[in-house]
């Protein structure tokens, strides 16, 4: 079927292909300690070295470990957390390695090589979420307005650990099930060398997530909204990239970035679930057949205060619903997604973000089952998210987007049900959210959002069967983010 919002895709990405192409004016690196906290947000990091002065300016600064391991404020990687700016996506390329502090060091005095460099800091930092939640209409039988302290709180070990290799790794406690383990895990080695005369940042990735590694805020890890409800009713279907191997596999990938313009990014995954004993037998859920192969690629370009990126990237994976044996469903996801912005003065900016994914799902194993879990053995699963942030300071920010998942229709699959079910059998759902920041400090955010929904689950009246409207999802989020 075609879609509008297919149709309004084609002509944006074939302006910014134009725009990627166009021939690169010279960068300008910034020369004075006063001026370069704010000129590296808009270098790459292969162009950029740190004035010692810097270092020096900026070193009591009591921001997380990352900044605490470069000297450097926030904004300087981030326009607002969690929005990278190109100066921080070029750090986490970088593997996490780049440092303005002292080094514990050691030599093999017989090989004369450096055996030892050791932050002479921990590469601790910490997280706190505290929320509350307000649906339009409370869910059958539930009191609305719901309180979390903590939302979450996460533990961060984040920095090198070589000149070469480097970590994010996140711990989390979840206060909607009281659960305290691995969140977010990415360790990477990189290096540097050059290819046709030309700058090659090349390196491999240890994660535990799709697209937790991406650089930039389209790819779902990353994408906006940055953090939501866990108390509000969501729809019922998303693609498998979109979060449904989070923190339940392993991945190893090699990624490059070419001359500051082309990024490569290729990995296989397996299942690695939490709190199950390995290996995985037939008590295990969602284990998959084989490797799970996962690409990302991505034209890059900077001029002057602008910047584009266009890209794509997906996975193919077979899964068993149980054990690990037996007829599996499989899942081709393929995406593309797009981000621009706008730098002015002050370190504001204006960024645009847009992704699109098409999944295409082979459901043997549900066909099999006794009864059948769904109708038809084949079926596609749409989102399209668009979605802009405007940061005319590190004060202030204000984001708003539009989203969309639509599907084929499967009364067995997405069955009626109070709240999560479907009336129709279609998992079609969309809506339009909006989000006022406030940054006291850089590491500090208050933020006000309101999500309302159009479609909810194949509907707009009576959704679930059950007489419950999509705007009685409508929901009114307050969030205390603290970060340190």
């Amino acid at each position: 079927m075609d879609r509008p919002h297919e149709r309004a895709a084609l002509p944006i990405a074939a302006m910014l292909v134009a725009a990627l192409c166009a021939p690169r004016p010279a960068l300008a690196t910034p020369a004075r300690a006063s001026r370069a906290e704010a000129g590296l947000a808009g270098l790459p990091a292969s162009r950029v070295v740190l004035p010692r002065a810097l270092a020096t300016a900026l070193a009591e600064r009591r921001i997380p470990s990352f900044s605490r391991q470069t000297g450097l404020a926030c904004r300087a990687c981030h326009y607002q957390f969690l929005q990278l700016t190109p100066f921080g996506r070029m750090f986490k390329l970088g593997g996490y390695t780049l440092s303005s502090v002292p080094t514990i060091d050691a030599r093999d005095t017989t090989a004369r090589r450096q055996t030892l460099k050791l932050l002479s800091i921990p590469p601790l930092s910490a997280m706190l979420q505290a929320s509350y939640t307000h649906v339009r209409s409370a869910t059958p039988g539930a009191q609305n307005d719901a309180t979390a302290l903590p939302q979450q709180l996460s533990l961060f070990l984040g920095g090198a650990l070589t000149p070469k290799i480097g970590t994010f790794l996140q711990f989390t406690y979840s206060g909607a099930d009281g659960s305290f383990g691995m969140d977010n895990a990415d360790i990477r080695f990189a290096a540097r060398s050059t290819m046709a005369s030309r700058t090659l940042l090349y390196g491999v990735t240890v994660n535990n997530s799709p697209s937790v590694e991406d650089p930039w805020n389209t790819t779902p890890a990353w994408g906006f909204p940055f953090a939501a409800s866990d108390a509000a009713p969501s729809p019922v279907a998303s693609t498998l990239i979109d979060g449904g191997l989070a923190q339940q596999v392993l991945g190893v990938g090699a990624y490059a970035l070419w001359n500051d313009l082309v990024y490569a990014h290729v990995a296989a995954y397996r299942a690695a679930p939490q709190g199950t004993a390995q290996p995985l037998d037939s008590t295990a859920q969602g284990a998959n057949r084989g490797a799970i192969p996962y690409w990302r690629v991505a034209l890059e370009r900077g001029f002057g205060a602008e910047y584009v990126m266009v890209g794509t990237y997906g996975l193919s994976a077979r899964l068993y619903p149980q054990g690990v044996s037996g007829p599996t469903n499989r899942f081709t996801d393929v995406a593309v997604d797009a981000q621009y912005e706008h730098r002015f003065g002050g370190g504001g900016a204006i960024i645009g973000r847009t992704t699109w994914i098409h999944e295409r799902q082979t459901l043997d194993a549900f066909q099999a089952a006794d009864p059948p879990a769904a109708e038809s053995g084949r079926h596609t699963l749409e989102t399209f998210r668009v979605n802009a942030s405007w940061v005319p300071t590190t004060r202030y920010g204000l984001g708003a987007g539009y989203f969309s998942t639509t599907g084929t229709a499967d009364t067995l699959l997405y069955a009626p049900a109070p709240v999560s079910g479907s009336r129709t059998g279609k998992p079609d759902s969309h809506g339009v959210l909006g989000e006022l920041d406030f940054n006291p400090w850089q590491n500090a955010r208050l933020a006000f959002q309101y999500v309302h929904y159009g479609k909810f689950d194949g509907a707009s009246s009576s959704y679930d069967g059950f007489g419950r409207r999509a705007s009685d999802n409508d929901t009114a989020y307050l969030l205390l983010w603290l970060v340190f």
